[in-house]
C-alpha cells in the first residue's frame, strides 16, 4: 500500500544545491580536491572563548532544560548589545531564545500567519522562509526584484502586491543571496507602507555584523513594533551550536513564549551558556578580525568574477555572498554548476534554489574559504570556461 504523506510535506522543495553537495562530497571521498562555495557556513570554528565557556558550561552540569524563552542572563547580554551596538533600550522580556534562526522564523510565522494568509518575500531570497510559511499553512507571495531594487522590497512593491491575503512582509538585511542592505530610511519608509496596510514586519538581520564599509540599521531603530529574527550562526560563528533569537512586540510575548513551549521546550542549554562569552570583548576582537578577513575576500571575488564575464551589478555590502548574472555563458545555472563541479571541482549553488525570478540566470558564490583559496577557485573557474565555451560551440 503506498503511504500517503501531508500536502504541506510534498509542498517543501529539496535544495538544489544538495545534490550538488552529495556529488561533491562524493569527488572529496575519490580523492579529488574540492573547493566549496556552495554552502553558507563560515569556514572559521568558533572562537575559542565561546568553546571554553561551553566546555565549562558541561563540566559544570548545565545540561537540563532552561526557561522556554531562554536563559535570562544571555536575554540580558543580547540587550545589552542592542544598546552597545545600536543604541537601543531594548527590554530582555521581549527577547526569546530560539534553536537557531530557524526556530525565530518558525515562532513568527506560527504567530502571524493563519491558513491561506501571506506575507510578501523578495524573490530572489533565501527559500527555507517560504516552505517555513508552507508548513503553518499559510504561504509566501514572491515579488520579483533585480538590481534597480538593489534586490530588496519597496514601498512601492508593497502597495502593488499587498491583497486581502496579506498579512505582511518579511525583509532580509543583509540578504541571502545577494548580501544588499536596506538603510534606515529605506526600512522606515516599508515600515510605514505596512502599517499604513495593518500589516506585520518581520526583519533578518542574521547577517548583522557581516558588513564591510557600513554598518547595518536594525530596524527597531525605526519600527518598535516590528519582530527581528537574528542568530548565533553567521558572525558569532556557532552554526552546530544551534541558536538565535527573536525580539517581538512586548504584546507577543505570552503567545510566543507558549508555541515555544509547545514547539521546542527550549533551546539548547549548553550552546546558551556558550553563547554568553559572545558579547566579551576578547570574543568581539577575534570576531571583528573575522569580519576583516571576509571584507578582504570579497574585494578579491567581486572584481575576479566580474572580469570573467559574470554579472554583478549591485556590490553587496554585507553576508558573505556574491550572486551572479551568468547570461554571458547561458542560461541553465544547475547545468553550469554541475560542469565546475564535474571538470574544475568548485561548487556554488545554482539560483534556483533561491526563487523564481531569473533563476537560471543566476548563481551564488559563497566566499566562506581562505583567500589562497579563492585564488584558486578564480583559477580553476577562469580555466572552466574556456571548456564551457568550447562544448557550447
Amino acid at each position: 500500500m503506498a503511504q500517503s504523506y501531508s500536502a504541506r510535506s510534498r509542498a517543501i522543495e529539496p535544495f538544489h544545491v544538495m545534490a550538488l553537495l552529495a556529488r561533491a562530497n562524493q569527488l572529496q571521498a575519490d580523492g579529488h580536491d574540492v573547493i566549496h562555495l556552495e554552502i553558507g557556513e563560515p569556514d572559521f570554528t568558533t572562537a575559542a572563548p565561546i568553546v571554553a565557556a561551553g566546555q565549562a558550561a558541561l563540566a559544570a552540569g548545565h545540561t537540563r532544560y532552561t526557561a522556554a524563552r531562554g536563559l535570562p542572563a544571555l536575554r540580558e547580554a543580547i540587550a545589552g548589545f542592542y544598546a552597545q551596538r545600536y543604541g537601543l533600550d531594548i527590554d530582555p522580556q521581549r527577547i526569546l531564545i530560539t534553536p537557531g534562526g530557524s526556530g525565530a522564523l518558525l515562532l513568527a510565522a506560527s504567530l502571524l500567519v493563519d491558513p491561506g494568509r501571506h506575507w510578501l518575500l523578495a524573490d530572489p531570497g533565501y527559500p527555507c522562509n517560504r516552505h517555513f510559511l508552507r508548513l503553518v499553512e499559510g504561504a509566501a507571495q514572491l515579488v520579483p526584484v533585480g538590481p534597480q531594487e538593489r534586490y530588496q522590497l519597496t514601498p512601492q512593491a508593497v502597495a502593488s502586491h499587498w491583497n486581502a491575503d496579506s498579512v505582511g512582509a518579511l525583509l532580509a538585511s543583509p540578504a541571502n543571496p545577494t548580501g544588499t542592505l536596506l538603510t534606515r530610511a529605506e526600512l522606515s519608509a516599508l515600515s510605514v507602507a505596512l502599517k499604513a496596510r495593518g500589516g506585520h514586519l518581520v526583519v533578518d538581520e542574521i547577517y548583522h555584523g557581516l558588513t564591510y564599509g557600513v554598518e547595518a540599521s536594525s530596524v527597531l531603530e525605526v519600527d518598535d513594533e516590528a519582530f527581528v529574527l537574528n542568530s548565533f550562526s553567521k558572525y558569532f560563528g556557532m552554526t552546530g551550536w544551534r541558536l538565535g533569537w527573536l525580539v517581538a512586540p512586548p504584546a507577543a510575548v505570552a503567545d510566543l513564549e507558549k508555541l515555544a513551549q509547545n514547539l521546542y521546550i527550549s533551546a539548547p542549554s549548553m550552546a546558551q551558556h556558550a553563547a554568553l562569552a559572545c558579547f566579551e570583548p576578547q570574543t568581539l576582537a577575534i570576531l571583528e578580525e573575522r569580519r576583516a578577513a571576509f571584507g578582504q575576500r570579497r574585494d578579491f571575488l567581486l572584481p575576479a568574477l566580474r572580469e570573467l564575464g559574470f554579472g554583478i551589478a549591485v556590490e553587496p555590502q554585507g553576508a558573505f555572498y556574491l550572486y551572479a548574472d551568468i547570461s554571458a555563458f547561458g542560461n541553465d545555472a544547475f547545468a553550469f554548476c554541475q560542469h565546475f563541479l564535474e571538470h574544475e571541482h568548485v561548487a556554488f549553488t545554482p539560483g534556483l534554489d533561491f526563487g523564481r525570478h531569473q533563476a537560471g540566470h543566476h548563481v551564488r558564490f559563497a566566499y566562506t574559504q581562505s583567500l589562497p583559496r579563492l585564488q584558486q577557485a578564480v583559477e580553476r573557474i577562469a580555466r572552466g570556461l574556456k571548456r564551457w565555451r568550447a562544448d557550447a560551440v
